[in-house]
């Protein structure tokens, strides 16, 4: 069932307490938000008072000084609130980047492997940057507008009560009632916005991992239109916004000029009443006229938030979501002696994939693991390294259930190849390095060859320091597994866990990587997964899923 969307005004509240720990810079950069917009309100009544002056044969020189000064003011001013509110939008988003991060790395690789990737690298990127706007643009000027316009009102009462309720009803109805009615006017168009962009971002991404199947298969022609339709429905909502927020600009100016008029109307009214003289009525209309900047950029927020709180809801609903297994650090920690599977029992949703399946794994020697495509083979090994919990049964190493086992512990055990070897846009070495970083180019070197990949590796330009491309694309699949076999042999770690470790090579090279892990059976202890009879050759215990 589709999870329910939060309000904006709950996205907004969990926004804002990310901000404690920058609470005093978003005070200072509201303090001089407000001191900035009084400075600019201050300059057209300070103008409006020395034309009065003058029309009175007073020299207005005090006046005019006193508005360059507001004016240089202004723009110091300015200067500061942004770039105290850029400090904390750019300081929030590194500390929400490494958030996602962390909530990613807490969700794999079970919630992640039904994700779609794209839409993660969209959320990554650009639904993170836009929350820049929030933080930037939106925190402070709804304090400063308010702020702002508690100040201006005080200015009219001290003129005429009848001007501070004219510009109370100014300000609400531009600050907060007509972004509110945009707001929700847009927001089904900014959420679908945000979605679409991630599922065109997935849709891309697939096709350039696909380019060569597609092109192999005549079927870019068709791939096009797809990205093409999906583009078009992009593009028809973010028109249906712009509409949405040119209308919103439009009606704001509107009510601006109405207000301001109103306010003219009602000083001129109590001017013929004698109830103010002209000072009042000019300073009251200039004053309402010029304050409106605040409460206009709140009103200009309608759009912009759309897209913001939509990204902000993806972003707190991952940060907020439950890993299916959550990682132990109060539990014991373990050397490796043995591993079992005991009457396991495993079920994606109501699939059940292993029933009360055993398996004994010896400290030293090789088990395999055989079974028709799909019948839980390489479940098996992912329940062995606890990347889901079993539904049935228990899987213990050393004696110990791994359910309370210290995940880091566990993990630093077993060295884990799986059927699609990750190689990151990095050296040839390095890749293989991830097992272990401090090892020397010796042991980098020794890893290769028992993995059969290091004469292929010396026939390189660059052997050892070739770049191996985008996820390793400039590479075989079968050098890619290669390497990531020779990661295993790299590591520490006394288990290995290889899934179809020769799927992708040819029988020579199998027959070399067979040979090496019959030689090192002794040194580690190795699960093989495999369907190939061969493989079920080498092994001292077998077990049918």
């Amino acid at each position: 069932m589709k999870k329910t969307r939060r309000s904006d005004l709950v996205i907004m509240g969990r926004m804002i307490g990310l901000v404690k720990p920058l609470a005093g810079h978003m005070m200072l950069a509201v303090v001089l938000g407000v001191l900035g917009y009084l400075c600019a309100a201050s300059i057209t009544v300070l103008g409006s008072a020395a034309l009065l002056e003058a029309a009175k044969g007073n020299s207005p020189k005090t006046l005019f000084i006193m508005i360059a000064v507001f004016a240089i003011m202004r723009g110091i001013l300015h200067y500061g609130e942004q770039n105290r509110n850029h400090f904390i939008a750019f300081t929030l988003l590194a500390l929400i980047r490494d958030k996602v991060f962390t909530a990613l790395r807490r969700l794999a690789p079970a919630k992640l492997d039904v994700k779609n990737k794209g839409e993660l690298v969209s959320m990554i990127t650009n639904d993170i940057e836009l929350l820049e706007v929030f933080y930037a643009h939106t925190i402070s000027p709804i304090c400063i507008a308010v702020i702002t316009c508690i100040v201006m009102l005080v200015f009219f009462a001290s003129l005429n009560p009848a001007f501070a309720v004219v510009g109370l009803c100014a300000y609400i109805f531009v600050g907060f009632i007509l972004p509110s009615i945009f707001s929700k006017i847009m927001n089904e168009d900014g959420v679908a916005f945000r979605e679409n962009a991630g599922e065109l971002s997935g849709y891309m991404l697939d096709t350039l991992r696909g380019l060569a199947e597609t092109l192999s298969y005549g079927g870019t022609d068709k791939r096009r239109e797809q990205m093409c339709e999906r583009t078009d429905t992009l593009n028809a909502i973010q028109k249906s916004l712009k509409k949405k927020e040119g209308l919103s600009g439009a009606v704001t100016d509107a009510a601006v000029i109405g207000f301001s008029l109103i306010m003219l109307v009602v000083g001129l009214t109590l001017y013929n009443n004698g109830t103010v003289g002209f000072r009042e009525v000019l300073l009251s209309f200039v004053g309402m006229f010029s304050s409106f900047g605040p409460v206009v950029a709140l009103s200009a927020l309608a759009g912009s938030l759309t897209h913001t709180l939509a990204a902000g809801e993806r972003v707190l609903s991952l940060l907020e979501e439950e890993p299916e297994v959550k990682e132990i650090e109060n539990g014991k920690n373990v050397v490796f002696e043995n591993m079992k599977c005991e009457d396991v029992t495993f079920a994606y949703d109501k699939e059940v994939i292993l029933n009360n399946f055993s398996m004994d794994i010896l400290k030293s020697g090789i088990t395999s693991i055989v079974g028709p495509s799909g019948s839980g083979k390489s479940t098996a090994l992912k329940l062995l390294m606890r990347f889901r919990d079993v539904n049935g049964g228990k899987v213990t190493m050393s004696g110990e259930n791994v359910k309370e086992i210290n995940t880091k512990s566990l993990r630093s055990n077993q060295a884990y190849m799986t059927q699609d070897t990750v190689l990151f846009r990095d050296t040839i070495e390095n890749n293989i390095k991830i097992a272990d970083m401090s090892a020397s180019r010796e042991q980098v070197i020794e890893a290769a060859k028992k993995a059969s990949v290091h004469d292929f590796i010396m026939t390189l330009p660059l052997d050892y320091d070739t770049n191996v491309g985008e996820l390793g694309e400039l590479l075989s699949s079968g050098e890619r597994q290669r390497i990531g076999l020779a990661r295993c042999f790299l590591s520490k770690a006394p288990l290995v866990l290889l899934d179809e470790p020769t799927s992708n090579l040819d029988t020579l090279n199998e027959g070399h990587i067979l040979k090496t892990l019959d030689e090192a059976r002794h040194e580690k202890s190795f699960v093989l997964v495999s369907h190939r009879p061969s493989a079920k050759g080498i092994a001292d215990n077998s077990y049918l899923v």
